[in-house]
């Protein structure tokens, strides 16, 4: 996974395509995974973006705790995503 700076110092991490980008505001750190919606969340670590057919994200508020594995766990699975082969339109 590399970690690139784009769209006004926005970071975004990305392996085969974008994977998530990070946003700080005032009352939470956004973590927006670009296909979230296509992805498992059993641990459902997903609390932001919801209405979508195509991101989910997960805001990050003080104190909050995050289970360290299912996230490592969503990561993989994002970037297992990006790596399949497209499907070709006919």
């Amino acid at each position: 996974m590399v970690e690139e700076w784009k769209w006004r110092g926005v970071p975004v991490w990305e392996h085969d395509g974008i994977i998530c980008t990070g946003e700080t505001y005032k009352s939470a750190v956004k973590l927006t995974f670009a296909k979230g919606a296509s992805l498992e969340d059993p641990a459902r670590l997903f609390n932001a973006s919801l209405e979508g057919n195509t991101r989910r994200a997960i805001d990050l508020h003080e104190d909050d705790e995050i289970d360290e594995e299912a996230f490592k766990t969503l990561i993989r699975a994002a970037a297992a995503l990006n790596g399949k082969p497209k499907k070709r339109k006919t």
